[in-house]
């Protein structure tokens, strides 16, 4: 369940390409204004997932994903992204 959007703390693009699994230990990524928190995910360990990079905005990159965007429901919402 996706909290309350008005409740949720912003979160700077900057702050997001910092939680990429190496500069910081948060593995976060962004997708349609929301940021999910991946570092339970096994398969995001080191901050990568096949050729997708934590840190970023994966919007765009999930068109071509084998996997419905339905695979983020697993997944805690943390914030909304600011651009």
């Amino acid at each position: 369940m996706i909290p309350n959007e008005h409740d949720l703390p912003e979160i700077s693009v900057r702050q997001l390409s910092l939680r990429n699994g190496s500069d910081k230990p948060e593995i976060w990524c962004a997708y349609k204004g929301l940021v999910y928190d991946l570092s339970a995910s096994r398969l995001w360990r080191g901050g990568k997932h096949y050729e997708h990079w934590a840190g970023q905005d994966l919007t765009e990159e999930m068109e071509n994903a084998p996997h419905l965007p339905s695979v983020f429901d697993k997944f805690k919402v943390i914030g909304k992204l600011k651009y």
